[in-house]
């Protein structure tokens, strides 16, 4: 398809004699090939990926229908490239007078390893996915070869790529297993899960995944109309976006913080803010002068300008500017998280100018509005001291939980993984129906998963797609930030730690200006298995004791902050130390309290689920599918993962079983001679067990938060799912509900009330637990029912809960106790609920007893299913 010529210049610019622009190539006319030439498709340019291209040409079907996931294993193995003409972008440059212009190739995210040339000459080699690259291309644009007049970016199989290079003869052996693609994915810098894993596919993408752009620097300061938006900036199509002048905004990073503050120094409440913003510039011109003056109009805030370094012509990297202003803590309100407070946000306007001649004002370089917040954020790891102990019971070791602008909360919430196999078609409504679900069920804190990828802050910084930390500080949900690196040991081969480092130093600067942003762990679940290697793995003590690492999650926590000493097994008996986790697939431990976990923070937590028919009719494309053992249903069952690439995944069953038992031993066995009803109920039925064990736990975590652990953490893996089959999710791919969200909506309430039932001793408790900072009082009953609905007694109770812990409102031995006189556990339940007005609303919670016994003798109302 040929694209009008005059669309691809819009987002050019021309001022009497000096000429620069911000050109998005997806406006180029783009095509894709593969290795041999068998397939050359017209492409859509960047954003994209060589499956979604494939499926614009109809030369696949959906990725996710069926069992695409494997018949599609081709396109992984081929090699394929993105080629596209530069002749409209040549030409416009043809018609400026400005020789010396300098021209950058910009891309934000490349999928993952490729050669790129600019008209016919070789740019560079890449191989890092979450990198941003910026390259002075000025020369190849001036004079490209007679044959090639093309931006061509040809990508290696990533697949094939890392095989070759885990044979290096300098790669070190790691004990490393797999999901699907198994033991490769630690050998390159792109997401894990593309490799596969025990929720989600291998489709092992590659593509531009992320917006790219031409942008043109004029050799002089002239009539400059300066670059606007946040950036690194991705401008839309709009006329209004026209840059005019020498400079551009590669890089930004903008800090807030307490003057005195550090990782080991907790801030002082009371000192002065610290706004510090720092640019990475790109300049065709030396400036010798210029300044940044910082303001927030909201506040009638506004700095002196701040003088900065001399600028010189710096088009092969970025020179790097720093504004430092003093802020008096009184003046902004607080941004908070929204169970706590209101997460305000304000607009930060950053103006660079350099003098103009006298009697004139200085003229504008850059300027630019980006939002962000005040707030201190610590997470506290120091040992709780001798007092603690004594007065309050706690247990001796190391605290482990957060400080919102000085104050301990209770963290409730999820584990969030990549929202699409394919990035580049990630939509911003479905991220942000998705976090308004995590906020609509009562949670606080999600953590972005160390396995998948480094969320965008939205879709107009650095190529970002869609927006995710924006949505973050404007609901009111803490962002626990991960590295990514997951469930693997690391190599550290030079060619991999020196992109490492530009990889964190770009993701932290773009993302730090957060206030949503709680902390940035070194991955996930790695610590764990470096102990395992030093214990067992042939070369694992030299792994575990030379390979530079920082803390992770799950983690025994610190032995010093500075320095900075992970505490790994240096532990003393009896006491508690760092966060902690539970994935226990025996349903007959399901509500047994004896396995939980008696930690600090408990930061992953699930048992998998089925999602609902109305999901699976996605994906399914035969009648014969719709069933719980079916081959395509099979194929979506990645719990335990296969290891290897068998299809379909040969321990399937054992995942399968135990959803099985779980729904037989606790809820009635789902049966009908309708085939897609019985389906429907074994769908249902492990949502409805997977809701009662998640706020089992969920309830067990909070009330230790009044317990000898004091624990202030739990968050449930996982919120949401990537695709269409049995995973952790509280939420199916499209954004439905899981019984499960309905279930934390309760269980995460403000206050809730909840009975601790154990059976070993029959011994019933119930408590009111609070995550309120101020103390709360109200009233809450129990009424026994029969299974008719009949009300069989009730009782009232009057309570106060302290801050941030929990009151016992009954407790009683001996089911001849508890239950209603005459009446046996099967035929009666009991409800339970409170009432309590906080901050002028009134707060209300309820919940069942089902775990005096078991339900499976129950029969199933089949007729509300579907």
């Amino acid at each position: 398809m040929h694209r009008p010529f005059v669309s691809s210049l819009v987002l050019l610019g021309t001022a009497l004699g000096a000429y620069s622009a911000i050109f998005d190539v997806a406006q180029l006319e783009w095509t894709l090939k593969n290795k041999n030439g068998s397939i050359e498709i017209s492409a859509s340019g960047p954003p994209s990926q060589a499956h979604l291209d494939l499926l614009k040409a109809g030369i696949i079907t959906e990725p996710l229908l069926g069992i695409n996931d494997f018949t599609q294993r081709w396109i992984i193995d081929d090699q394929w490239t993105y080629t596209a003409d530069l002749a409209p972008f040549r030409h416009a440059l043809a018609l400026d007078s400005d020789t010396r212009q300098s021209t950058l190739l910009v891309f934000y995210g490349i999928d993952t390893v490729a050669n790129i040339s600019v008209g016919g000459h070789p740019v560079a080699w890449v191989n890092n996915q979450f990198r941003q690259y910026t390259f002075d291309v000025s020369a190849a644009i001036s004079a490209p070869s007679l044959t090639d007049n093309n931006l061509t970016v040809a990508l290696e199989s990533a697949y094939l790529y890392a095989l070759n290079v885990s044979t290096r003869p300098d790669a070190e052996t790691l004990p490393n297993g797999g999901f699907e693609y198994p033991g490769i994915y630690p050998w390159m810098r792109k997401v894990a899960a593309d490799f596969g894993w025990d929720w989600g596919p291998a489709f092992v993408p590659v593509g531009i995944y992320k917006p790219a752009y031409l942008v043109t620097l004029s050799s002089s300061i002239g009539n400059s109309v300066p670059q606007t938006g946040t950036p690194p900036i991705s401008p839309s199509t709009s006329s209004t976006d026209t840059v005019v002048g020498p400079i551009f905004v590669d890089e930004t990073s903008v800090d807030i913080y307490k003057e005195g503050q550090s990782f080991a120094v907790p801030p002082n409440q009371k000192a002065d803010w610290i706004v510090n913003v720092t640019l990475g510039i790109r300049s065709g011109a030396a400036i010798p002068a210029s300044a940044i003056t910082l303001s927030f109009p909201e506040l009638q805030l506004t700095s002196k300008p701040i003088g900065v370094f001399p600028i010189p012509v710096s088009t092969k990297e970025s020179f790097w500017v720093t504004a430092t202003w003093h802020i008096p803590d009184h003046i902004p309100q607080r941004w908070f998280p929204h169970n706590l407070g209101k997460p305000k946000l304000y607009d930060l306007h950053v103006v660079l100018t350099t003098p103009s001649p006298a009697n004139t004002a200085p003229t504008a370089l850059v300027n630019f509005v980006t939002r962000t917040g005040f707030r201190t954020i610590e997470l506290a790891q120091t040992r709780y001291s001798q007092q603690d102990i004594d007065q309050r019971g706690i247990r001796p070791g190391d605290q482990w939980h957060f400080k919102v602008n000085g104050k301990a909360f209770y963290a409730s919430g999820t584990n969030i993984i990549p929202f699409d196999p394919f990035y580049a078609r990630t939509p911003t409504d479905r991220v942000r129906w998705i976090l308004e679900s995590a906020v609509k069920s009562g949670q606080n804190m999600l953590r972005v998963w160390g396995g998948g990828t480094y969320q965008p802050s939205s879709a107009s910084v650095a190529g970002g797609v869609y927006d995710f930390y924006s949505i973050c500080d404007e609901l009111g949900i803490m962002a626990w930030s991960e590295l990514i690196f997951s469930d693997a040991v690391y190599p550290i081969n030079d060619f991999l730690l020196e992109t490492i480092e530009l990889e964190v130093r770009q993701n932290v600067r773009r993302i730090n200006r957060h206030p949503s942003v709680v902390q940035w762990a070194g991955g996930n679940e790695i610590e764990g298995i470096a102990i395992w290697n030093r214990k067992w793995a042939e070369n694992g003590k030299h792994l575990f004791d030379e390979i530079p690492y920082t803390g992770c999650s799950t983690t025994m926590g610190v032995l010093s902050l500075d320095p900075y000493i992970l505490r790994f097994e240096n532990a003393t008996q009896g006491e508690i130390y760092g966060n902690t986790e539970r994935f226990n697939y025996d349903p007959s431990a399901a509500f047994d309290y004896t396995t939980f976990p008696v930690g600090r923070f408990v930061n992953e937590f699930g048992f998998h689920s089925m999602p609902s028919f109305y999901t699976w009719e996605e994906v399914l494309q035969s009648p014969d599918d719709f069933s719980f053992n079916s081959t395509v249903v099979m194929s979506r069952e990645h719990h335990p993962p296969a290891g290897s690439l068998a299809f379909p995944n040969p321990n399937a069953a054992q995942g399968q079983r135990e959803m099985t038992m779980a729904v037989e031993q606790w809820l009635p066995t789902p049966w009908t001679t309708d085939s897609n009803q019985t389906f429907t109920q074994w769908c249902w039925s492990t949502q409805i067990f997977q809701t009662m064990t998640m706020v089992a736990q969920v309830a067990w975590y909070r009330h230790g938060a009044g317990q000898s652990e004091n624990n202030l953490g739990a968050l449930i893996w996982q919120l949401n799912d990537i695709w269409q089959g049995v995973s952790w999710s509280a939420l199916e791919y499209s954004g439905r509900w899981k019984v499960l969200n309905y279930g934390l909506s309760g269980a995460y309430a403000p206050l809730t009330i909840y009975p601790f039932w154990t059976p070993s001793n029959e011994t019933l408790q119930v408590l009111v637990i609070s995550d309120r900072w101020e103390e709360v009082k109200g009233s809450a009953q129990a009424t026994w029912y029969d299974w008719m609905g009949r009300p069989l007694n009730t009782t009232l109770f009057d309570f106060t809960v302290p801050t941030l812990n929990n009151s016992l409102l009954y407790e009683a031995k001996g089911l001849s106790t508890i239950l209603p006189l005459g009446r046996e556990a099967a035929d009666v339940w009991l409800h339970l609920n409170l009432s309590a007005e906080v901050d002028g609303k009134r707060l209300t919670n309820e919940q069942y007893v089902g775990v005096f016994f078991d339900l499976c003798w129950c029969p199933l109302r089949s007729d509300f299913l579907l």
